[in-house]
């Protein structure tokens, strides 16, 4: 073999080992970005737990843990990173955190809290949908159909098997609930813009989120601190689903598989309830066991890449 063929050789070999560790690197964060889903799964447990605290006053709270959990290191690397920052990281950041949380609790005030929820977890759908617009995404039609699959598993889930009626009177609850997914899921697609951006900035932005749920909840809701457990219950939704899960999201939705991650998000309504149902705040049901089944095949239907990505490299 002559000279420049061995050097092709090496070069293809090369390429190859990049690509592979591509794709390594790919499923090692859309791991850690599911991270944030089996966080979300504990967000009704906690909030029952923290008693009749008012819903902003509640996320201003669990928003200030999120942010001081990470700020030790931003402020290690001496702020020149939040110098740095972009603007529209900036206003992605804060919009999606804050506006997420605000337009569902307007929704929560304005509609059936059943028809509301229903509405805003359009946004793991939303995000499969969306995602065809990021460079060197390619929509396949397993990836819409996994997605829509876990809607059919969510709607079963959260309507209890009952069906959902419209009414015109709700009408602003139902527009703030689709404003609700539509803000979460331009925020995690969006968000796929700033690979540059570290993680840790995402400290900055739940810092911001609480002082704007705080204000918010200076103007609309009557203060009631938390009393002994409570506390604990509002330190673990800081830790976990209120704050701590937007870390690890933050780096999923920037490196991962963003469409796997769209549809594995219908999991978090499902594990919520058994969560529930294990510490005996809710019942067993048909419908949970069929919106185990719909979910479940909808994340195997969305997740053909990376499993067939896996059985070549084995």
């Amino acid at each position: 073999m002559d000279a420049q063929g061995t050097q092709a050789d090496v070069i293809a070999e090369g390429d190859g080992q990049g690509a592979a560790a591509h794709s390594v690197g790919r499923l090692r964060a859309t791991g850690i970005g599911a991270v944030a889903v089996l966080l979300w799964a504990s967000l009704a447990l906690l909030t029952t737990l923290t008693g009749r605290i008012p819903p902003l006053q509640l996320t201003a709270m669990a928003f200030a843990v999120g942010g001081l959990v990470g700020l030790p290191r931003v402020v290690r690397g001496g702020g020149a990173l939040a110098r740095g920052l972009p603007g529209g990281a900036w206003v992605l950041g804060i919009c999606g955190l804050f506006g997420y949380h605000f337009f569902y609790f307007l929704a929560l005030r304005n509609a059936p809290a059943v028809d509301a929820g229903l509405i805003a977890y359009l946004w793991p759908l939303l995000i499969v949908v969306f995602s065809a617009l990021l460079p060197g995404e390619r929509l396949r039609w397993w990836h819409v159909a996994g997605a829509l699959v876990g809607l059919g598993g969510t709607f079963l889930l959260v309507t209890g098997g009952q069906g959902v009626h419209f009414r015109g009177e709700y009408l602003l609850g139902y527009v703030a609930a689709a404003v609700c997914a539509l803000v979460w899921s331009t925020y995690s697609v969006a968000n796929r813009r700033y690979p540059q951006v570290p993680t840790d900035m995402v400290a900055f932005f739940c810092l911001a989120t609480a002082a704007l749920a705080a204000v918010c909840h200076l103007l609309f809701e009557t203060t009631v601190w938390p009393d002994g457990w409570q506390w604990l219950a509002v330190l673990g939704l800081g830790l976990g689903p209120v704050g701590g899960a937007f870390y690890v999201w933050d780096h999923g939705t920037k490196h991962g598989d963003i469409q796997l991650l769209g549809t594995l998000s219908y999991f978090a309504p499902l594990l919520s309830t058994a969560l529930l149902v294990a510490t005996g705040r809710a019942d067993a049901s048909w419908p949970v066991v069929g919106a185990c089944v719909l979910i479940a095949g909808g994340a195997m239907l969305a997740s053909a890449d990376a499993l067939r990505s896996v059985r070549r490299r084995e």
